[in-house]
């Protein structure tokens, strides 16, 4: 895969480095970031290695970025961006019920890991602390405050006094979505096998989860 299916430009072939032909320097080293994280992941390249790739002299990248983690963390921010994007979309505000627009939430987990693994990679796998940028940080905690919200509508259905704590819905939910898409749903080569696709999986293992809050269909509410 290429940086991004949204931004392929005029690159040269993917064995060479992206030519800089009068544009943005910035940009043209994120390009060269999200290619060489698909190549290589995201330990796997040098702050000159970006630079080459970007067809630029190893001292250009100082111009914008820090150091190499100051680059990750752009591209990891750009993805966090996206990523809020494709989550409120498939959400929709709950409708036409919590439980429908929740599986279309899970779906477009699955889509984004599938279809932006560099994106992916950065966001998750750099190892880039949050404290290294608080847009970072902001952004990475808009993205999980769409499935928290849907936690929050999903435990709003249930009586008070059995009514789980939704941050703690949320983060059981996040943590089964993001342990599918890493392991099974993910579109790079450390993508593993499965019987069946990656959104059965998912939308089996959330629904067994759901089921034992007292959750098992639109609408229902345990008894009691």
């Amino acid at each position: 895969m290429s940086w991004s299916k949204h931004e392929r430009g005029g690159a040269e072939g993917a064995g060479g480095p992206r030519g800089y032909h009068h544009g943005n320097l910035k940009e043209a080293l994120l390009r060269a970031a999200l290619e060489l994280i698909a190549q290589k992941g995201p330990a796997g390249f040098t702050f000159a290695e970006a630079a080459r790739w970007a067809g630029v002299s190893p001292a250009a990248p100082y111009r914008h970025f820090r150091d190499r983690d100051e680059l990750l963390a752009n591209v990891a921010l750009r993805g966090f961006e996206r990523f809020e994007v494709v989550l409120k979309r498939a959400w929709d505000d709950g409708r036409p019920d919590a439980l429908a627009a929740l599986d279309r939430l899970g779906k477009a987990y699955m889509e984004f890991a599938r279809t932006e693994p560099a994106y992916y990679s950065a966001m998750f796998e750099a190892g880039i602390p949050l404290s290294t940028s608080a847009e970072l940080r902001e952004a990475g905690e808009r993205a999980f405050a769409v499935l928290r919200g849907a936690a929050e509508k999903l435990c709003a259905q249930m009586p008070a006094a059995k009514r789980p704590p939704a941050l703690m819905v949320a983060l059981h939910i996040w943590s089964l979505s993001h342990g599918v898409a890493s392991l099974f749903g993910r579109g790079d080569a450390a993508r593993r096998t499965l019987p069946m696709s990656a959104e059965e999986l998912l939308e089996a293992g959330v629904l067994v989860y759901l089921r034992g809050l007292g959750l098992s269909a639109a609408g229902d509410r345990p008894p009691g």
